[in-house]
């Protein structure tokens, strides 16, 4: 965003000037300069100076215009950028009024935030291409997180209709919106302090994107209609998140550190939401931060493995379409989800991974099951760098408290269920929020409570 800025104040004073060829410094009407101006080649500002001024008064101006430019705000070939003026004479009239214009021009420029892809290397060059790997390759290589698509819904709000991107006032209700957790701060309960412990070190993104949701086909951005056995199977699901949880199998696979599946590893969540890419010339691994699944995808161009191998990330195959990465995964069991929803044996997951700048790749999916949708569909995130970010051990059975919870939540809500019973009461209803049972969140009391730091 402050990249965008710099340069839209640069395009609009210096761009209508790259063409002059002004005299060497040191002629008449140059006041005696000598400027050096130390920026990227052809710098736009020396010209504007070289064209405007005829005092280094304006030269003084420009310089203290440019010190007041936030480091943030500077593209990365510019944080090193000095201007040294050596010279004589007064500060201009000219100059004042430039640089302080200037300076209006920036500070107003940075109150109006862009949305995010439009920043992108390829949406302003649609002839920027990736760089290659030393063996011709696009390089994909990198940590990339989902950090910045949160608050944008999976399926788009009806009102969007089929416009994928926010207008220019939609775009700016949404950077002035608080954190959806920012209620909590003034909440003094224990569940409110509690989900707050956990928010204190959240993570947070760095740029805001004007979608208007995740899914791009269909054109509505609604996720297709559900088959029979989908509506079923979608049922089964729901009864099973909120218990009963008498065993381990009652639990999910992300509640028992086993897998969050292929796109649920990378969708955005309070924390662990990134990937790494790193490739050969035969093969591309994909590591997810949470929950430590690493999958390897080669493209020598065989063939899926055998229909009978089962595994909770599927089998995957790949092969580069231009600059694009193309991965079809098959062979999954029906244990977990995409896109929060349960699916069948015979999901293909078809992801187009392209590197659209720098620090941004985009990462489309298409979900393919025809036992559970009734057509196709396909989702994009924009996934991207965070600064200094490091994917580190995922140490999940050592912090997980899920299930201890939980079951001791469960053991609540029995208790609360045979004295119902006993007093002649309905029964009361599950929920993970109490109405009758036990929060699964709620912190134990002092009698359950255990120091896990104490030595045995």
């Amino acid at each position: 965003m402050g990249v965008s800025t710099f340069k839209n104040v640069r395009d609009e004073w210096f761009d209508p000037l790259r063409g002059y060829d002004a005299p060497a410094d040191g002629a008449d009407g140059y006041g005696g300069a000598a400027i050096e101006l130390i920026r990227d080649r052809e710098s736009c500002a020396d010209r504007f100076l070289r064209q405007v001024g005829t005092d280094l008064g304006l030269g003084r101006a420009i310089a203290y215009t440019a010190s007041r430019i936030p480091m943030a705000a500077r593209p990365k070939g510019d944080r090193g950028m000095r201007t040294l003026i050596k010279a004589d004479g007064r500060l201009a009239t000219l100059g004042v009024a430039a640089g302080l214009a200037l300076i209006s021009h920036v500070q107003a420029q940075q109150a109006v935030v862009i949305p995010a892809e439009q920043t992108a290397a390829a949406h302003a060059d649609p002839d920027w291409h990736a760089p290659r790997m030393s063996w011709g390759d696009p390089d994909l290589e990198g940590t990339f997180t989902s950090r910045d698509m949160s608050g944008i819904p999976m399926t788009r709000p009806e009102r969007f209709g089929t416009r994928e991107q926010m207008t220019a006032a939609e775009f700016q209700e949404r950077v002035g919106e608080p954190e959806s957790f920012a209620g909590l701060d003034g909440d003094q309960s224990d569940e409110g302090r509690l989900q707050l412990s956990a928010l204190d070190s959240a993570e947070t993104g760095t740029r805001t994107f004007g979608y208007t949701s995740y899914i791009v086909d269909p054109e509505d951005g609604r996720t297709p209609a559900l088959t029979e056995e989908g509506r079923q199977r979608q049922d089964a699901n729901q009864r099973t998140m909120n218990g009963p949880f008498f065993v381990m199998e009652n639990f999910s696979y992300y509640d028992r550190c086993i897998s969050r599946g292929v796109t649920g590893s990378i969708g955005p969540s309070l924390y662990g939401d990134a990937m790494r890419i790193v490739q050969s010339p035969t093969e591309i691994a994909i590591t997810y931060e949470m929950l430590h699944d690493t999958r390897i995808i080669p493209l020598d161009g065989r063939p899926p493995a055998d229909p009978g191998v089962r595994q909770y990330m599927g089998s995957s195959v790949g092969r580069f379409e231009g600059d694009t990465l193309v991965v079809e995964t098959t062979n999954f069991t029906d244990e977990l989800g995409v896109g929060r929803m349960a699916h069948s044996e015979d999901l293909k997951l078809t992801e187009r991974i392209t590197r659209i700048d720098p620090d941004m790749i985009d990462y489309v999916v298409t979900v393919d099951d025809p036992r559970t949708f009734e057509r196709p569909w396909t989702f994009r995130l924009t996934l991207t760098t965070q600064p200094g970010y490091e994917i580190l051990e995922y140490s999940c059975h050592e912090g997980n408290f899920f299930v201890a919870n939980a079951l001791r939540a469960e053991k609540v809500y029995q208790e609360s269920v045979a004295e119902a019973i006993a007093d002649g009461r309905p029964i009361p209803e599950r929920s993970p929020f109490g109405g009758g049972g036990r929060s699964i969140f709620a912190p134990p009391s002092a009698s359950e409570a255990e120091d896990i730091n104490a030595t045995n």
